[in-house]
């Protein structure tokens, strides 16, 4: 499965909102440095669905606000 995910970094508070069946909002802490954003990102998705850090991959747009993550089965 295939996801797009726009990802709002240094922001005061955490927070993940649906828009749509397959569209996310991300809102992370961490600075857009060195992944940090990133793999908070992948953190805090991993814990909304219920799934291991493994299984959320980022396909495409590692250095920009959308992103497509991969869903891993």
């Amino acid at each position: 499965m295939f996801l797009k995910v726009k990802v709002f970094p240094q922001t005061k508070k955490e927070e993940v909102i649906q828009k749509s069946k397959d569209s996310f909002v991300i809102k992370v802490k961490a600075k857009p440095e060195q992944g940090k954003a990133n793999q908070r990102m992948r953190e805090l998705l991993a814990d909304y669905l219920n799934l291991s850090l493994k299984q959320v991959r980022i396909i495409k747009g590692r250095q920009q606000r959308n992103k497509i993550i991969h869903i891993i089965p």
